[in-house]
């Protein structure tokens, strides 16, 4: 099942969020599996060049019930990739963030329930464990969502559960641990360290740290994140929990920069971020029976390549 092998063939897909940077890379992989795959998208965030011509395209919005039912129609799974990301933006702009991340979502379920939906697996977050005391974090952890952001991913989690619970839906949520690689974003405000610090690096600028460093993620390549989905697509087990998927590796910000190269400069750190995640990947394994493969350094310096900046 972790393979990314589809059990049977042509399936019907609905990909939210497709011209986006995990969604993209989500439709080519099911198309590349023999899926048929259906892309819903507003633009706002995603990237029309990103997007495989070979889909078929539904312009909608989350926040617009009326505006996606129509992309449910023959839909054997609904992977639901569609959001407005990032802590600060989150911070800054709380109530349009919340539209998107909780309410889109609660309209995706219904929407994909009233057109009986086979199988929904959500994009969640890392973000919701918020601090714990104790690393790896497991999903067995209460969570403490310490912005925004990681509330509304908290809060669109539970109804992908409770619409397993009251309504018999499969459903599943994938909760991300900072995820990383080719499409993803290197301009504007709301950029991860990895693409900042690609982006510094491709203008001859030093690579600014927030805080001192020290801080660790588990950065997980969008190829591994990738499988995942379309491990979860077939797996046995959708009762609305939640799954870890990371690389089970915390590495800091500064061996980040490190790799990248360069000199480095400091800035304050940025509020509403926890200081260490790292991904208990046991439940993912069990689950789903997929494992990461890419290597956190080698990911980034295949991107590296890929920008020119190597």
């Amino acid at each position: 099942m972790g393979e990314g092998i589809l059990r049977s063939s042509p399936r019907r897909a609905l990909v939210t969020g497709a011209a986006g940077f995990i969604g993209s890379h989500l439709t080519d992989a099911l198309l590349a599996a023999g899926a048929r795959v259906r892309a819903l998208d507003n633009f706002a965030s995603g990237a029309r060049e990103n997007l495989n011509p070979a889909v078929e395209l539904v312009v909608g919005d989350v926040r617009n019930l009326d505006s996606i039912r129509p992309a449910m129609a023959g839909v054997d799974c609904v992977f639901h990739m569609a959001a407005l990301p990032r802590v600060m933006l989150s911070i800054e702009r709380p109530v349009e963030t919340d539209l998107v991340n909780v309410i889109g979502t609660l309209n995706v379920l219904i929407a994909a329930r009233e057109a009986g939906v086979g199988r929904f697996i959500y994009a969640g977050s890392s973000s919701v464990y918020g601090e714990q005391p104790a690393m790896p974090l497991v999903e067995t952890m209460a969570p403490n969502p310490l912005n925004p952001y990681a509330l509304q991913k908290l809060a669109a989690e539970q109804y992908v559960r409770i619409f397993h619970r009251l309504h018999g839906m499969a459903t599943l949520t994938l909760r991300y641990f900072n995820v990383y690689g080719p499409r993803m974003a290197t301009e504007g405000a709301y950029v991860t360290v990895i693409g900042v610090f690609l982006r510094e690096k491709l203008a001859n600028r030093p690579l600014t740290i927030n805080g001192d460093g020290e801080q660790t993620r588990d950065f997980t390549h969008v190829r591994d994140v990738v499988r995942a989905n379309l491990a979860a697509m077939d797996c046995p087990i959708a009762d609305g929990r939640a799954l870890n998927i990371g690389r089970g590796r915390a590495i800091s910000v500064k061996r980040i920069a490190a790799i990248v190269g360069g000199p480095v400069v400091y800035a304050p750190a940025r509020p509403g971020d926890p200081r260490h995640t790292l991904a208990d990947l046991a439940a993912a394994r069990a689950a789903l029976g997929w494992t990461p493969e890419i290597d956190t350094e080698d990911g980034v310096r295949e991107l590296m390549r890929l920008a020119g900046c190597a």
